[in-house]
């Protein structure tokens, strides 16, 4: 991520106890994303600009919009202002991308209006339903199980490579890692499922999907929606350094996969699957 992109220098007073001191901190960037398929408008992601094109695309895939590289023709960002453009603090309505999907993709546009807006908290908004992401989603044929050692050195790996991070602590991170915990990717936004979707757009475009096999660590804590587009894209294990939440854990049970909270040092809870040995 060009930290150009991800920060902004922001004019502060800053307090220690009794001293007072005048400059700027860095802050992490939080914009609108418009995303259309075909020229109509999807959904508008409030995210870290960066790695647009991947998190569109991880966007679509955890949608169950698209499955394959070969559905995605290409996607264009808007260069001029388009009307129904989202501006951003500036004015600027370029924050739009256009995925251009092949004819063998075969998706119902009619069917993508349910998408309006999401944000960095909380995801996706006016979802049509529970049961239909449910749907979406079969379980897991295969359960990972990673060794306790693998997983509790993880967090340190992540931490190494979060650099948006250290210079605004304002950014969330998600991270791949294989079965032995070698680091396959890291993406970092202000948005839990953003930096979710762009490292799964990542590999879409790489053309790793499904990521099975695949580890996934996230710096913050674990959502119902988290755990639906990991299970997307193939991922049967998902650890966090924070908390679950229930839905989570009810939803990580019933599709096999595995899911590690608190991971810290050599501390961790199993909500759900199991541990080698």
């Amino acid at each position: 991520m060009s930290l150009a992109k991800a920060l902004r220098a922001t004019p502060i007073t800053r307090f220690e106890g009794a001293r007072k001191t005048v400059g700027d901190d860095a802050v992490a960037v939080e914009e609108p994303l418009e995303i259309r398929v075909g020229g109509r408008s999807v959904a508008v992601v409030m995210r870290t600009p960066g790695h647009d094109r991947e998190l569109a695309a991880g966007f679509l895939v955890t949608e169950g919009i698209v499955h394959r590289r070969d559905d995605v023709l290409d996607i264009v960002r808007c260069s001029r202002a388009v009307e129904g453009g989202v501006p951003t603090e500036d004015g600027n309505r370029a924050n739009v991308l256009d995925v251009l999907l092949a004819p063998s993709a075969g998706v119902d546009l009619n069917s993508l209006t349910r998408h309006v807006f999401t944000s960095s908290s909380c995801g996706i908004c006016s979802k049509a339903s529970i049961d239909t992401i449910r749907a979406q989603c079969a379980p897991l044929a295969r359960e990972l199980r990673p060794r306790r050692e693998v997983l509790t050195a993880l967090p340190e790996r992540l931490r190494a490579a979060q650099a948006a991070f250290d210079a605004s602590g304002g950014l969330h991170a998600s991270a791949l890692f294989d079965a032995e915990g070698r680091l396959e990717g890291v993406r970092e936004d202000v948005g839990r499922h953003n930096a979710l979707d762009k490292v799964i757009g990542e590999a879409f475009f790489a053309e790793r999907l499904p990521l099975t096999g695949r580890i996934l660590l996230v710096s913050g804590r674990v959502s119902f929606e988290l755990m639906q587009k990991a299970l997307m894209a193939g991922i049967p294990a998902v650890a966090a350094i924070s908390a679950p939440t229930t839905a989570a854990v009810e939803f990580a049970r019933e599709s096999g996969q595995l899911l590690v909270g608190f991971l810290r040092g050599e501390r961790m809870n199993v909500y759900a699957g199991t541990l080698a040995g």
